[in-house]
Order: structure tokens, then C-alpha cells, then sequence
């Protein structure tokens, strides 16, 4: 299958490179603490700046500035209490379930994108941006914590833009599409997120998401 071959073309130290933004939010997902969150956060943002797909240099400075904005917010952030005994049992049986619709539907997605028979390098952008937004989605799904909500929101932001780039080499008409956008807009996700989180443990209660029914106007 010419998608596979697309990825086993490249060096093993290349393709370490490549999959070390995945390898970051995958242990943000698998980690509990927000210590972890955050130190996944960090190396996004170093992984960002050096990432020879996220071109021109701009793009690398803008993500590398949003992964760390996300660090300092999720290490600065007020702990909370865990969710109670019930919340876990029925958090774990929706973890299951999200995590199984987000296998899916990533499968799907790239199932996709490998009947299109792309060349090398769009083939491997197309697939990595759908990786990065599965990821993403399984993050909310599992973590289910509205702080560390903003590493979601980062990544799904990334596999947006390193789509973007794909369909534009493509010679698809975005040119009106700024280099920036999809950054700004992945800031904004996080500043709302950031934001509920904050008011949320402000007023006295977590920032679980199993703990929303507790919250009164």
C-alpha cells in the first residue's frame, strides 16, 4: 500500500522525529497529573520549533508560543479534588466507549486519505494531521478534565493545520487561508477552555467535567 510505503521510505531518525509530537500528546493521555500534562506541553512546543513541516518559520515560533502558553496555564492551574467513586466508575465505562469511537473514526480517516494514492509528502501530512486531531479527540474523551482540555484543543489545532498544508499542496484554492489562522484560532480554543477551567475552580468547584451537574447559576 503506497501510504505505508510513504512512512517506510523515511530514515528510523526521521520518522522518531516526526512521531515525537504524537508520542507527546499520547503520554499526555496515558499520564495522570497535570505535572505530566504540562511537561507534555513543553515538549510539543520544542518539537514545534524545530519541525521542519510546520514551515515557514513563523508558523514554528506561533506553535511553539501556544504549547508553552498551554504549559504555564495547566502548571499554574489550582488542583482539584478527583471526581467521586460513582463519577470514575461511569467516567471509565464513557472512557472505554470514547476511546473506541475514536479509534474509529481515525481508522476511517486515514483509510481514506490511503485510497487517494497521494505522493510521499503529502500523503504522510495528510496522515499525520489525522492523527494529531484522532489524538485529540481521544484526549477529551479520556482525560475529561477541562483544563488539560487545552492540549486537545493544541493538538487537534496542529493536525488542522498540517491538513491545511497538505490540501495547499495539492494546488487546492486556499490561498486566501493565512499562514497564522489556524494558530490564532487554536490559541483562542485554548484561552475559552483556560478561561471555564479558571471559573469553574474559582467558584469552588472541579474542573472534571463529571462535576458539571454540581455547578449553579
Amino acid at each position: 500500500m503506497h501510504f505505508l510505503d510513504a512512512w517506510n521510505r523515511l530514515p528510523p531518525s526521521v520518522l522518531t522525529r516526526v512521531l515525537a509530537a504524537p508520542a507527546c500528546v499520547g503520554l499526555s493521555i496515558l499520564l495522570p497529573g497535570r505535572r505530566a500534562a504540562a511537561l507534555a506541553s513543553v515538549g510539543l512546543a520544542i518539537v514545534a520549533g524545530v519541525s521542519t513541516g510546520l514551515n515557514p518559520w513563523s508558523s514554528r515560533l506561533a506553535w511553539a508560543i501556544v504549547w508553552l502558553a498551554c504549559a504555564l496555564v495547566i502548571a499554574r492551574g489550582v488542583g482539584d479534588p478527583p471526581p467521586d467513586s460513582s463519577a470514575r466508575r461511569g467516567g471509565v465505562e464513557s472512557g472505554a466507549v470514547g476511546l473506541l469511537l475514536g479509534i474509529a473514526m481515525l481508522l476511517l480517516l486515514i483509510a481514506a486519505v490511503a485510497r487517494q494514492d497521494l505522493p510521499d509528502e503529502p500523503s504522510r501530512d495528510a496522515s499525520y494531521g489525522l492523527l494529531m486531531i484522532g489524538l485529540g479527540l481521544v484526549h477529551l474523551m479520556l482525560r475529561r478534565h477541562v483544563l488539560r482540555a487545552a492540549i486537545a484543543f493544541g493538538s487537534m489545532g496542529m493536525g488542522l493545520d498540517r491538513l491545511t498544508r497538505s490540501a495547499a499542496s495539492q494546488q487546492l484554492s486556499l490561498d486566501t487561508i493565512p499562514p497564522l489562522a489556524v494558530p490564532f484560532a487554536t490559541a483562542i480554543a485554548i484561552a475559552l477552555v483556560t478561561r471555564i477551567a479558571r471559573s469553574r475552580l474559582g467558584s469552588g468547584g472541579g474542573a472534571w467535567v463529571s462535576g458539571a451537574h454540581d455547578l449553579h447559576d
